[in-house]
């Protein structure tokens, strides 16, 4: 039975950001509740780019009230569906004005002759809930877990203890000086990866700067924590060799951004290592919770965080078309 609207789709860029603040501040309130996450750093930088009017995507409006958005950004010959967010009187409803919404934008992207490649990652949405706008256009998904570690009360007041490390491996805190030698670092971790279908920025060391660059110095994955993110540095060489990159999400609770060991140091448990002096330093500092993301055929990882309490809050999907 079909869903009873009167939906207008039009342009972006023919809204001000004023316009849409209320709808962005909806979604906000959504990522603090779905997933305990403080958006609305990202949505200031949102609505500063909406008022520069340069965003392609599109608006709906439901007899002449918006209620909902979807936007992309271009780099280089790919796009990235950014966001689509939707608000109506019922979850069926805001879904259909989703998924609208979507077949606008991927019907835009791929009658575009420039784009060679699209990729999405839509957070906020259960796996399955909006995946048949991508389906219809020959996307492959890729399932993807939210997971979430809660601290115990009494974490915080446990003293902590130097990490156990092999000889001749030193572990440090992230400073700008690694800059380059952690972009080479993911380069060569993700050879091959599973996740370098999913991003194609691991695909080459540009690629991997660009993703730090992002990571580091914008909000869209939280704001960095430089004294909660570690790195492992061979003495003999001085090559990092290691990697945990943490950013925080709320005042109570942390976001791992990045975990990666050098491939010919793997087989020594230096990820869970790493990850474990990461949680106790975030235990002194009086953080509630960790979260962060993994693709579930990465078995191996999904099982290091398992063994170390975190649990699956939330299963959504990666998207990715590569057009011919």
């Amino acid at each position: 039975m079909p869903v009873a609207t009167q939906l207008e789709i039009l342009d972006l860029r023919h809204f001000s950001a004023r316009q849409l603040r209320p709808l962005l501040e909806s979604e906000a309130e959504v990522w603090q509740q779905r997933l305990r996450w403080n958006y609305r750093g990202s949505t200031e930088l949102l609505l500063q780019y909406l008022d520069s009017r340069i965003l392609p995507g599109f608006v709906a409006l439901d007899r002449g009230r918006i209620c909902g958005f979807t936007f992309c950004v271009y780099e280089g010959n790919k796009a990235v569906v950014g966001d689509a967010y939707a608000v109506a009187a019922d979850h069926r409803q805001a879904l259909h004005i989703t998924h609208t919404l979507l077949q606008a934008l991927l019907d835009l992207l791929l009658h575009s002759p420039g784009i060679h490649r699209i990729e999405s990652q839509l957070l906020l949405y259960d796996a399955g809930s909006v995946d048949q706008s991508f389906r219809e256009t020959g996307f492959t998904l890729y399932p993807r877990l939210f997971m979430e570690y809660n601290f115990e009360p009494a974490a915080s007041a446990a003293p902590s203890s130097n990490p156990v490390l092999p000889q001749n491996i030193e572990m440090c805190r992230w400073s700008p000086d690694y800059y380059q030698a952690a972009a080479e670092l993911i380069h060569e971790a993700y050879a091959g990866h599973i996740d370098a279908r999913i991003n194609d920025q691991y695909c080459s060391l540009h690629g991997s700067l660009r993703f730090l660059h992002n990571i580091v110095r914008f909000p869209g994955c939280g704001v960095f924590d430089a004294t909660s993110s570690w790195i492992l540095l061979d003495t003999r060489t001085e090559a990092l060799i290691g990697m945990v990159l943490c950013s925080h999400v709320a005042d109570d609770v942390a976001h791992i951004t990045q975990l990666c060991i050098a491939r010919n140091m793997r087989g020594h448990q230096l990820g869970r290592t790493l990850l474990k002096h990461c949680m106790a330093q975030l235990a002194q500092s009086r953080f509630n919770a960790i979260t962060l993301t993994v693709t579930e055929a990465n078995h191996q990882a999904v099982r290091l965080y398992e063994d170390l309490g975190f649990f699956t809050r939330h299963r959504f999907e990666a998207m990715v078309l590569n057009k011919g």
